[in-house]
């Protein structure tokens, strides 16, 4: 397993569109709390913060696109092949891709979090507000940002690795976010929509003053993000167990 994960931070250091990706994260963030401010227009205020950071979780996004390329570029390119030759246990390749990409999400978390409070100090410090760095909810939305990151990065995983078509499991996941849970939350209700995965990250990443009564409380969309991110991660592995790789 350390020579995999090894294996997985080298590809990772010579391949330009994961970092590419994650560069994309930090400016959703700074763009996110940039117009979050310019469109409040009046005096900001502490209770705010968290509002504003709330950005950061937006970036998960990102991040499951970045664990779809973790496999599924490989089915793309053909380098799988050569990978499972070297390491003929795929279920271990999978493993590893999981616990390296897991890190990478909750990282892209850390630095798009890091982005984030530099962006937003900008701004409170610009209109004449002391920026407030003692806000325990603020603290709260980026750790369930980054948790969400890190989540979404396994999901991500899991579905390059169950669809294994790059453009199709893209696709599948953004029609999904952009789509289908909002079609499901009109036709099925909150009651039933909540329990959604981008839902349920969006209780967990949520501002502590915006959170809605349609979406779970923090600590339950975390632990409903968690169950998905496992389910995907146990799926990935036994079906690319038995599957053949062409």
């Amino acid at each position: 397993m350390p020579a995999l994960l090894t294996a997985e931070f080298l590809k990772l250091r010579t391949v330009r569109i994961p970092w590419l990706l994650l560069l994309a994260a930090q400016l959703l963030v700074v763009a996110g709390i940039s117009g979050f401010v310019v469109s409040n227009g009046g005096a900001l205020h502490e209770t705010q913060q968290s509002s504003a950071l709330a950005h950061v979780g937006l970036t998960s996004v990102i991040t499951l696109i970045f664990g779809i390329l973790a496999v599924a570029s490989e089915y793309r390119h053909q380098t799988i092949t050569d990978t499972y030759l070297s390491t003929p246990r795929r279920d271990r390749v999978i493993q590893a891709k999981l616990v390296v990409f897991v890190l990478v999400g909750g990282l892209s978390g850390v630095v798009a979090s890091a982005a984030g409070l530099v962006t937003a100090a900008a701004w409170w410090a610009s209109k004449g507000t002391s920026f407030s760095w003692s806000d325990a909810g603020m603290w709260q939305t980026i750790g369930g940002s980054i948790a969400w990151n890190a989540a979404f990065a396994a999901i991500g995983v899991g579905l390059g690795a169950l669809i294994r078509n790059l453009a199709g499991a893209i696709a599948v996941a953004l029609a999904w976010i952009a789509l289908i849970e909002g079609v499901l939350s009109q036709l099925v209700g909150s009651d039933v929509s909540r329990w959604l995965p981008f839902n349920a990250g969006l209780a967990l990443g949520a501002g502590s003053h915006s959170a809605s009564a349609d979406l779970l409380a923090r600590w339950a969309g975390g632990l409903v993000l968690a169950v998905y991110a496992a389910a995907f991660a146990v799926a990935a592995v036994a079906t690319t167990a038995r599957r053949d790789v062409i």
